[in-house]
């Protein structure tokens, strides 16, 4: 039986109107994502890599074309569903962090599964026993300020971590951290597709593309290779 993809991205554009021309940032982009891949998406800067990292994260609805997650059509969904559908779908990683500075680790954690309604005792709990397990148990009650850039980081893959969600969307992890910490991360995000995770890298690092079993090259807006 043929495998079905967990993300399908068919004959998608994405079109913006600058003054009064169209401005096409992705061109006709169709890809497959299946469960546990490892995906590095390569593109140097204004390549339309960030645009397609949206889409597939779903923050952005395509122009033209369609995108199905798990065999259903979300090109046309409205906010609260993308909201919902990505809640329980995606964690992601960013490469500033995105942590809230006025809360502390455990609290940063928690977010997301407050949004889902998880109840607090189970969140407190799922969020400690996840950042214990990337070496940052004596670090719960310190805000972002008060930790490393590595330690930010981990924070961050915690939090991406908390709904169990079935993709990891890591967008540059590793871009404002020194190698040794950039190493921990990328081996953390290799430790996750072990577990069973499907890994997507969004980088213009020439060195994180050994790193994805599959690399899509991305330059004006099309997909030039797959391997």
């Amino acid at each position: 039986m043929k495998k079905k993809p967990l993300i399908s991205i068919k004959n998608v554009w994405k079109t913006y109107i600058v003054g009064k021309e169209p401005l096409h940032v992705l061109k006709n982009i169709t890809l497959n994502i299946y469960e546990n891949d490892f995906i590095a998406i390569l593109g140097p800067s204004g390549s339309g890599k960030s645009t397609l990292m949206n889409l597939i994260g779903i923050l952005d609805t395509p122009t033209k074309g369609s995108i199905h997650l798990r065999g259903k059509n979300i090109s046309h969904y409205s906010e609260d569903d993308l909201a919902h559908a990505r809640g329980k779908t995606i964690g992601f990683i960013f490469q500033q962090f995105n942590l809230i500075p006025t809360l502390s680790a455990l609290e940063n954690v928690t977010l997301p599964a407050m949004f889902q309604n998880m109840p607090s005792e189970i969140r407190q709990e799922k969020a400690t026993k996840i950042l214990s397990s990337f070496g940052l148990g004596d670090r719960l009650h310190h805000t972002p300020a008060e930790l490393s850039g590595g330690q930010q980081q981990r924070v961050a893959i915690s939090r991406s971590l908390i709904n169990d969600p079935t993709i990891i969307l890591a967008d540059e992890p590793t871009g404002n951290l020194d190698s040794t910490s950039g190493k921990q991360i990328m081996d953390s995000l290799k430790e996750l597709h072990k577990q069973g995770k499907t890994i997507i890298l969004i980088t213009h690092d020439t060195e994180l593309v050994k790193f994805g079993k599959k690399v899509v090259y991305i330059r004006d807006g099309e997909i030039h290779t797959k391997s």
